[in-house]
């Protein structure tokens, strides 16, 4: 998947992630985590992963995180909306991972980015 864009500042980096995680709990989304990355890879700074208790409300999920992006100004591209087992959004430094629980637990991509240390 190509970045949506290019980097973006720390201050809207935190906005994103304010709006990502505040629409996903008002939309009642599951074990919201959110990952900090920096050190560890540079496709982004944050990775959040959430879970829907269906694949419509997975979709739900994803499609108000991408309208609540959009209004505050804020562009994102999105994969998976169609089956929505898995919807990831692209929001420049902060990617975000909406699953059903079946999925998130077989993928288990927190377990896996929470493992990986920081480089020196």
């Amino acid at each position: 998947m190509a970045k949506a864009a290019k980097k973006i500042n720390t201050n809207d980096e935190d906005k994103v992630l304010e709006i990502i995680t505040k629409t996903l709990d008002e939309n009642k989304a599951e074990d919201v985590v959110v990952i900090d990355l920096r050190g560890k890879t540079s496709i982004a700074n944050q990775m959040v992963v959430a879970s829907g208790t269906s694949q419509r409300h997975v979709a739900s999920l994803a499609e108000k995180v991408q309208e609540n992006l959009k209004a505050a100004g804020f562009k994102s591209a999105v994969e998976g909306e169609e089956k929505a087992d898995w919807v990831l959004i692209d929001a420049f430094d902060v990617i975000v991972h909406i699953f059903k629980p079946e999925v998130r637990e077989f993928y288990s991509i927190e377990k896996m980015w929470q493992s990986v240390k920081a480089r020196s």
